[in-house]
């Protein structure tokens, strides 16, 4: 079985999803296609030896709906013969397409792969492809009635079943902006990073991050998903979760480089993170968002170590209530869970995350000399997909 390895792996800085945000003047097709040439470029490999190109994409739809990575490969001047294809799991859909194409060189399938991802928040606004449709179905409405909830209903729920106070929710938010911010202003980010051109100039940081957040700040948001019918059934909730302590929706888009071991060795490239364990779980769909904790579980013993031994934790922050239930029940350290800040600061471009939050843990773990990594991520529908690397 051959050994994959991972080469390279960039993003470009994260924007906020708005008419003036850094990136929305940009076609999605355009900001990936920037990506993808300059991780061809700065590992100085023969586009044409890649064998596939596997993206993640949620919002499949309006300028999302063509094959964005084939799109994006062609945009970027690239050979016409590499082919691609998208993946949608949710946000997770580009941790996926990493699962992939790793599992792909292990098979001896392929031995050079690219995994990256796309979104473009403000110009395909999520739910698009839902083109306003029920999406379950009588049967699944029936084995859940009186019906799901949707993900910040969710996030409530989480909570109030972990425990957790609006104060500690609007806590960790404000954390996860003050270590973003650190990072940022320590250049932590800048090795990760892509500047991309677009109509307006170009962009070389995140603008996502709040470096003034406070928890008194936080405090005067107004919590989103209360009504007065959800209330009736779900007594528990105190309604906890705003616009503060919830993700940000974002442009971005990723990329990483994947090989065999042997082939990067050929070409004279230096592996920097192996893969110790995949996998991707499934838990209860009404609320959605803690299949994380049991993706941790598996994956940590197909591995056979124990959460002590990893280094460095990515929990993507798609509201407050996901990492902290996580390291709740899993006990874990919090000064090794998202020490860069996370989605609620950086943002959550859904099919750019995973990679996103797997290279900012790569760069993390080459900086400070750790070993090991884990990365989880919460998805529509009670999924979670989990990664183990380990820096070579």
């Amino acid at each position: 079985m051959k050994n994959p390895v991972i080469v390279d792996a960039i993003r470009s800085p994260m924007a906020r999803a708005k008419p003036d945000g850094a990136l929305a003047q940009l076609h999605p097709v355009d900001l990936l296609s920037q990506v993808l040439q300059q991780l061809v470029e700065r590992n100085k490999i023969d586009p044409g030896q890649v064998d596939d190109v596997i993206c993640g994409c949620v919002s499949q739809a309006g300028e999302q709906a063509g094959t964005p990575g084939r799109l994006a490969w062609l945009a970027a001047g690239l050979p016409t013969h590499v082919p691609s294809t998208t993946i949608d799991r949710k946000c997770g859909s580009s941790q996926q397409a990493v699962h992939f194409a790793a599992q792909a060189i292990m098979a001896g399938v392929q031995d050079m792969v690219i995994a990256c991802g796309v979104e473009s928040m403000s110009r395909v606004p999520m739910g698009s492809s839902r083109m306003g449709q029920n999406i379950n179905g009588a049967r699944l409405d029936a084995r859940y009635a009186p019906g799901l909830v949707g993900q910040g209903v969710s996030a409530d729920l989480v909570a109030a079943k972990w425990g957790l106070s609006r104060t500690e929710l609007d806590a960790y938010a404000a954390r996860s902006h003050q270590r973003a911010a650190a990072a940022q202003s320590a250049g932590r980010f800048e090795r990760e990073i892509v500047a991309i051109d677009t109509p307006a100039g170009r962009v070389l940081a995140d603008e996502t991050i709040r470096a003034g957040t406070t928890v008194e700040k936080l405090a005067g948001l107004k919590a989103v998903f209360e009504s007065e019918e959800l209330s009736k059934r779900f007594p528990q909730i105190q309604w906890s979760t705003t616009a503060g302590n919830a993700s940000q929706m974002t442009d971005g888009a990723s990329a990483m480089l994947i090989m065999s071991e042997e082939r990067a060795l050929q070409l004279g490239l230096k592996p920097r993170a192996r893969f110790v364990a995949f996998d991707v779980v499934g838990d209860d769909p009404l609320y959605m968002l803690t299949a994380p904790i049991p993706a941790t579980q598996r994956v940590l013993a197909k591995a056979k170590m124990k959460l002590e031994d990893i280094h460095h934790y990515e929990i993507n922050e798609a509201f407050a209530s996901v990492p902290m239930a996580w390291q709740k029940e899993l006990q874990a350290d919090g000064e090794r869970l998202n020490p860069r800040g996370g989605a609620i600061a950086l943002g959550h471009p859904l099919g750019a995350s995973g990679i996103r939050l797997m290279t900012t843990m790569l760069h993390a773990l080459e900086d400070s000399g750790q070993r090991y990594g884990l990365q989880s991520m919460c998805e529509a529908g009670g999924m979670a997909n989990a990664t183990i690397i380990e820096r070579l």
